[in-house]
């Protein structure tokens, strides 16, 4: 199997894997406070992971070892955003197409940050994007919830991450500007990436807890349900899910990689039906799928190489 068909299969299980985790996060966080609850999860999740790559801890570099930890900050920051939008959001559909909105901004995040060109799509794409938001925000009389903040804060963040994190897993090239030369940086190991990266995660979760949740640590009740939904999400939704995607992500490049994440959303709609009964109005379906369809527009170029090497 090729690299990047073997890339693409694996991102599509990342998707599907996300999208049953919101349902096991949504579950843990009625039962005990969020931030704290994404803190422990990435806690149990990076311990459950060392367990399995310590070998490939001990081989990485001190640069390594503070790439990673950049990279993890960054993704605990884009957490923090996204488990205070599940919270205050009654609608986790509407909330997975928000955060996608990440995915669309991957690009220009890699422009301004690395000087990565831009495709012209990705300059179509935004305003069809910001309309879909339009449309979400027109459902309740034009008016954007502290969950809409939230998710919409947590896609910047998350476009910053998954830069951050396909730049870490491959190999790249640092200008130093004061020699005049280049120096080639090895690629991090995916795996001790992950780990590292979900460490510093949870440091930036349980800080934030430390800060926002001290009066409701306290009164949450280690209960069998709770532990279970808490076990689910740290070892199925967070240690599978980001080895899978950080694995994945360093069989190909950013582009082909960002695209295949489109999917998340719709399998966080169906779940919530399914799961919670969860439904949405005409309206807020209308501007999921305009958010959905700038997704495709901003990956078409992507979508129609995929076809072509498919046979279609």
């Amino acid at each position: 199997m090729q690299r990047a068909t073997q890339s693409d299969l694996l991102l599509v299980a990342v998707t599907v894997i996300a999208g049953i985790s919101w349902m096991f996060s949504k579950e843990a966080i009625a039962l005990m406070p969020p931030v704290l609850f994404m803190g422990l999860r990435f806690v149990l999740a990076a311990t459950f992971l060392a367990c399995i790559g310590q070998r490939k801890l001990r081989q990485l570099s001190l640069e390594h070892m503070l790439r990673s930890a950049r990279v993890g900050t960054v993704f605990g920051v884009a957490m923090l955003f996204w488990v205070l939008g599940l919270a205050h959001s009654p609608s986790m559909g509407e909330g997975a197409f928000l955060t996608s909105l990440g995915v669309l901004l991957v690009p220009v995040v890699a422009r301004v940050f690395f000087a990565e060109p831009v495709l012209r799509s990705t300059w179509f794409a935004l305003p069809v994007g910001m309309f879909g938001v339009v449309l979400l925000s027109s459902a309740q009389a034009f008016t954007i919830s502290w969950g809409q903040v939230f998710y919409l804060l947590s896609a910047v963040g998350l476009a910053v991450f998954f830069t951050l994190n396909t730049r870490a897993a491959t190999i790249t090239v640092r200008r130093s500007y004061l020699r005049k030369d280049t120096t080639e940086l090895s690629a991090v190991d995916p795996l001790a990436l992950t780990i590292i990266a979900l460490g510093a995660g949870s440091v930036v979760m349980l800080l934030a807890s430390l800060l926002l949740e001290t009066s409701q640590v306290a009164n949450v009740q280690w209960s069998p349900a709770l532990l279970g939904w808490l076990l689910a999400s740290a070892i199925i939704g967070t240690a599978v899910r980001f080895w899978l995607q950080t694995y994945a992500q360093s069989l190909t490049t950013q582009t082909s990689g960002a695209v295949m994440l489109i999917l998340e959303p719709i399998w966080v709609a169906l779940f919530a039906a399914v799961w919670f009964l969860e439904s949405l109005s005409a309206l807020q379906v209308v501007g999921c799928m305009v958010i959905f369809l700038a997704l495709l527009i901003n990956r078409w170029q992507v979508l129609r190489s995929i076809f072509k090497r498919r046979g279609f």
